[in-house]
């Protein structure tokens, strides 16, 4: 079993900051990414930053320059920290991992049960 605790979202006024969190834990062998999704009420998930286990950073346009993903390997846990934030980022933001399994071929993606971000105006 793999468990992804997130925290960090909140309620945070327009040009706010905002630092999410998820720790990783459980029977995986090697991450391969860890990383943040979100989705808004009404539409699809969709990437908002990912980070490999070399460290190689993917954000999605609409948050570049905004947001900053880290990662912590030690205690496989990843962060993303939000500034600037606008209404636009108001969404429920999801963790997720993806790992190889001892013993077992090919890459498993795991996610976490969300973190509400609200962003007021």
């Amino acid at each position: 079993q793999v468990q992804l605790v997130e925290s960090g979202g909140g309620l945070v006024q327009a040009g706010g900051y905002l630092r999410l969190s998820c720790a990783a834990s459980g029977r995986f062998f090697s991450v391969t990414s860890m990383g943040w999704y979100r989705q808004a009420p009404g539409k699809q998930r969709e990437l908002v930053a990912v980070i490999t286990g070399g460290k190689a950073t993917n954000y999605a346009d609409s948050v570049k320059g905004r947001c900053t993903i880290s990662r912590d390997n030690a205690k496989n846990t990843v962060y993303l920290d939000m500034n600037t934030l606008k209404p636009e980022d108001t969404a429920v933001y999801y963790c997720n991992l993806r790992a190889t399994r001892l013993g077992r071929v090919g890459e498993y993606g795991y996610w976490g049960q969300g973190t509400q971000v609200t962003v007021s105006s």
